[in-house]
């Protein structure tokens, strides 16, 4: 894959229903400043997590990486835990993307039942995975522009409404500028506290940046492309992230922004664009099924690699003559349809622990990578390594992991002081505790005999 992929599977991996269906909850709950600052932030952070990937995916080009960043800094029992907690994230966002694309499709097929279209999608984002890993870039390229083009459209369309210029509309409209950022309650109603509640919610909606990283493996030069890859991913979330919440505050008043079931929708809606709502729908399937896309890419991966290093069956190793991990696919898939069941018959139970670590899973791994980089970087420069020599190097160390480390520390102990994600300490902790006590008994405190990077794995072939 070129820069382009990476990029596309990045952006394909974080832009979701997050943005297109719940941006206008997080504008409620922190009001229009407040969600503009907490979108920064959720950048910013991004940006720190994204510079330390990018010496890792450098240095360790094998796919599926997340876990070996952390297995060959900090030990093998960590980069398990990182692991199974990365993919166990992955196959229930799977389950969830089936689920609301199929719901959203009745929109149109109102007679054809939900699971119907689960199936549909399930064999569709299969196919494209068992291909090659090139369709599956190219696709996901494809997928990605559709959601970026619906976000520079309310962009420059909104932008333009802001500033009482809607040529679309048949009814004008006044110029809005940004008198919905001064509410009754001034200009942070929740205060700084609804600033950082919400700025865990963003947290969550950025993860998917670090696909990079997943996907250095099939690459072509990543020492070159991996780089401008982060670069470029890290710039488009900002400008599209947070232009797009600006946008969106100042037009939609903030008390009733999330009674919509899109705002983007209502901004649309606002600046005149004919079927609004039927075109957010085909936009936000798009966007459902890219997530999945990218998802099911990683579990395979995930899998794969674990296998490649002897913390997973063997079988998961076995590849097509295209490269592909494909019993590694099958597997992921098919647990992934698992937490789709789970999520109709036990909803209050099993899919509740899911969803709950899941979430967890999505600020732990971002933990574990710059936790990983900074490991890194001092064992190179005390075995003599000369940080210049680097491909890429992550600037202003060791200041930068420290500090995303503690602003993601930050963010996980937030959790406990919110009743609605508390669930995920509840059952993400205790995850990560049986991930380290299973990994010490069945393979011991130093592990199996890692697969170095640089030596090609024994894989079987198949047709």
């Amino acid at each position: 894959m070129d820069a382009r992929h990476l990029v596309m599977i990045a952006l394909g991996g974080v832009i979701g229903s997050g943005l297109f269906l719940s941006s206008g909850y997080t504008i409620q709950q922190a009001g229009p400043l407040g969600a503009v600052l907490a979108y920064l932030l959720g950048a910013f952070v991004v940006w720190l997590v994204m510079v330390c990937l990018g010496e890792l995916a450098v240095v360790y080009p094998v796919s599926g990486s997340l876990h070996v960043y952390a297995a060959r800094t900090m030990g093998p029992a960590t980069g398990f835990a990182t692991a199974w907690l990365y993919w166990l994230c992955w196959v229930v966002a799977l389950g969830s993307e089936f689920t609301a694309s199929g719901i959203l499709m009745q929109r149109w097929f109102p007679d054809v039942a939900v699971w119907v279209w689960c199936l549909v999608f399930a064999a569709v984002l299969f196919t494209l995975n068992a291909i090659s890993a090139r369709v599956f870039g190219e696709t996901e390229f494809w997928f990605a522009l559709i959601k970026v083009v619906a976000i520079v459209a309310l962009i420059v369309l909104g932008g333009m409404a802001i500033f009482g210029f809607t040529p679309l509309s048949p009814e004008p409209h006044e110029a809005v500028l940004l008198s919905n950022f001064l509410t009754p309650e001034g200009v942070l109603p929740a205060g700084l506290g609804g600033v950082l509640i919400t700025s865990l919610a963003v947290f969550y909606a950025f993860s998917g940046a670090e696909l990079v990283g997943v996907a250095a493996g099939e690459t072509k030069d990543p020492g070159r492309n991996i780089p401008r890859a982060l670069r470029s991913t890290v710039l488009r979330l900002l400008v599209l992230f947070v232009l797009s919440i600006t946008v969106i505050a100042a037009l939609l008043p903030y008390d009733r922004a999330s009674l919509s079931s899109s705002p983007f929708v209502d901004v649309f809606e606002y600046v005149g664009v004919p079927y609004a709502a039927d075109i957010m729908n085909f936009v936000v399937i798009t966007a459902l099924l890219s997530v999945g896309n990218s998802g099911l890419y990683s579990c395979a991966r995930m899998l794969f690699s674990l296998a490649e290093e002897g913390y997973a069956p063997r079988a998961f190793t076995r590849l097509t003559r295209r490269g592909i991990p494909i019993v590694a696919l099958l597997v992921s898939l098919g647990i992934g349809l698992v937490s789709l069941i789970s999520s109709v018959i036990a909803a209050e139970t099993v899919y509740l622990v899911l969803v709950s670590i899941a979430g967890f899973a999505a600020v732990a791994v971002w933990m574990s990578i710059v936790a990983a980089q900074f490991f890194h970087r001092r064992q190179f420069v005390r075995g003599g390594g000369d940080v210049a020599t680097l491909p890429f190097h992550t600037p202003f160390y060791p200041v930068v992991p420290i500090l995303a480390f503690v602003l993601l520390t930050a963010s996980i102990v937030a959790i406990a002081f919110d009743p609605d994600q508390a669930p995920a300490l509840y059952f993400g902790i205790p995850f990560v505790l049986l991930c380290y006590g299973y990994f010490w008994v069945r393979y011991g405190r130093r592990g199996a005999r890692p697969v170095p990077v640089n030596e090609e794995a024994p894989v079987d072939e198949v047709d």
